[in-house]
């Protein structure tokens, strides 16, 4: 039977108590405490972070997780342990789980928002779409639907003046802008650095990028993980290495001044950022 977990779920189902009580009772029977949240050991928590309708009448659903612990990531394969159903939807859900971001530093939220999106059909009505994950022995999973109490505002929020910033992850190839995202494709060696400039556009300065790996067997590292474009319009660089050859997608987010100088935003305010991704096949 699957444990299903909500965005709201998740406050239902994690454990503040001994560590001799944690493991008698499934992760997805316990309730909600801060101490929950630990270096090692704990899960990572699939969320439905809700959806949104866009302009040709089809509806996109948007996933993220909570990684409960400080210091321990996770690679998890697409299959068994990492999966969505229906099957024809599988495939585009993260492989590596970072852990829970740290609020003191620019980047505040405490769980990762809308790593990934799921386009459904405008007919697609009360279906669900589910993932499943399991990082600690035990299958977790969040149905995503349309209901309408889900609904997010995408791309702009007129009421708390949010706007989700325009990228170009090369000066000539396409602008992305809101969740949906775009994808783009690089090359490069084992070991070799892979320059990843974001061009920026924003009515405000103080856009944060935020790179990680996305899909990857192999490690990847970043010169900054986290950058900040302090213009309105701008350019914001990393590089990546990449330990081992293979296929690999990288996903940036971009979300204009997320830090502590910002009261916008906080953990509960899902709008507004873009989502785009680089698909680069490593050789050796």
């Amino acid at each position: 039977m699957l444990k299903l977990v909500g965005v709201f779920g998740v406050l239902s189902m994690l454990l503040g108590a001994g560590a001799a009580e944690a493991q008698q009772i499934p992760f997805s029977q316990r309730p909600f405490s801060e101490t929950t949240i630990r270096p090692t050991g704990q899960p990572v928590i699939p969320i439905y972070d809700g959806w949104y309708a866009n302009d040709d009448g089809t509806a996109t659903i948007c996933f993220g997780y909570f990684n409960l612990n400080t210091e321990q990531a996770f690679d998890i394969p697409l299959g068994a342990a990492n999966h969505i159903a229906p099957a024809e939807y599988d495939g585009g859900q993260p492989t590596r789980f970072d852990p829970v971001p740290d609020p003191s530093l620019t980047n505040k939220f405490r769980h990762h928002w809308c790593v990934f999106t799921v386009q459904v059909p405008a007919d697609f009505g009360d279906q669900r779409i589910v993932w499943t994950l399991n990082t600690q022995g035990e299958d977790l999973s969040v149905p995503g639907h349309l209901l309408p109490a889900y609904v997010l505002e995408e791309r702009s929020s007129p009421g708390r003046g949010g706007d989700a910033p325009r990228i170009r992850l090369a000066e000539a190839e396409p602008q992305a802008y809101g969740r949906n995202g775009l994808v783009a494709e690089r090359t490069v060696a084992v070991d070799e650095p892979l320059e990843l400039p974001v061009w920026v556009e924003h009515p405000e300065p103080g856009t944060w990028l935020g790179w990680t790996k996305h899909q990857g067997e192999g490690d990847v590292s970043f010169t900054a993980a986290e950058v900040i474009v302090a213009d309105a319009i701008g350019r914001g660089t990393t590089a990546a290495r990449f330990a081992a050859p293979g296929e690999y997608l990288l996903r940036v987010q971009a979300i204009n001044d997320p830090g502590p100088r910002n009261p916008t935003y906080g953990f509960e305010f899902h709008c507004c950022w873009t989502n785009a991704y680089v698909r680069v096949t490593v050789t050796p």
